[in-house]
């Protein structure tokens, strides 16, 4: 078989081994590379975050459903539309029936907005970032938040994560402190590694796991002691009931003290001032 030179050069130049590690995204992509992958969603959020000099976070949770009144509202009426046509057709009214309850929460969406609006305009100074803002940096109660610093000029931060659906960042996190993460691991370490405070809205399993972490933690005194916020006693009081599991013995009386709630964003300031004692 004739072996040519200058073909060979061309087909080791075009090969897969010839490429700089750091540049092969497929080999980086590889199984075994999973923890340089780790390594490097640890570190890349971190040396930015410190590079922007930010020093400090406010985390918010809450529901990517629950979006502004005038959005669920023509929900509500395109449901109704739908309804009308088919009376009898029980998962339209099962429809209705979730876009009014979602439309009943719409006021949190801008709680949340004048939350964090009020936390940035009193932390954001002298271009210090103390207490910046973070969210997954999804839609709705996410959206909020970032929207409430965006409105007074400050910066916020969201972490992204690749999933299916509602992957896209919203349009009012800074730009330079948006991420986007693959392991939900190493973006809840982000979450709370410079958390003074964590901030949750109504929502469902994401926002659920993401307290109980936060919970866990605290109870075990594996991180920094920090309010946790639960904005709106009555749907946290029919979703969780935290003072059953006391009364069962399967925590602490003690950890019920972990829990704080709030009804108006300047009741959740406060309570996160108190604790800090400013």
């Amino acid at each position: 078989m004739n072996h040519n030179a200058d073909e060979n050069l061309r087909e080791i130049l075009a090969s897969p081994s010839y490429r700089l590690a750091e540049e092969d995204s497929e080999f980086l992509a590889r199984e075994e590379l999973r923890p340089v992958r780790m390594q490097l969603e640890l570190l890349k959020p971190e040396m930015i975050l410190a590079e922007q000099e930010v020093h400090s976070t406010i985390v918010v949770f809450g529901s990517t459903q629950i979006v502004e009144p005038q959005e669920t509202q023509k929900k509500v009426d395109a449901a109704k539309a739908a309804l009308a046509a088919s009376p009898d057709d029980e998962a339209l009214a099962r429809t209705l029936h979730r876009a009014e309850r979602i439309a009943a929460k719409s006021h949190y969406y801008e709680a949340t907005r004048q939350f964090t609006r009020l936390v940035s305009e009193k932390c954001q100074r002298d271009d210090r970032c103390e207490y910046v803002v973070t969210t997954g940096g999804g839609p709705g109660i996410m959206e909020a938040a970032n929207r409430g610093a965006f409105d007074v000029g400050a910066k916020s931060i969201g972490l992204n994560i690749t999933l299916p659906a509602e992957q896209a960042p919203n349009p009012y996190i800074a730009p330079q402190l948006c991420f986007q993460f693959h392991y939900f691991a190493l973006r809840k370490l982000h979450f709370l590694l410079r958390a003074k405070a964590l901030v949750v809205f109504p929502g469902g399993f994401g926002t659920m796991d993401e307290l109980f972490d936060a919970l866990t933690l605290r109870q075990t005194q594996r991180m920094q002691e920090i309010p946790i916020i639960l904005y709106g006693r009555e749907y946290w009081s029919r979703v969780i009931d935290f003072q059953f599991l006391a009364d069962e013995g399967v925590i602490a009386d003690a950890h019920l003290d972990l829990i704080s709630f709030a009804e108006s964003p300047e009741e959740a300031w406060e309570i996160i001032a108190r604790f800090h004692e400013h």
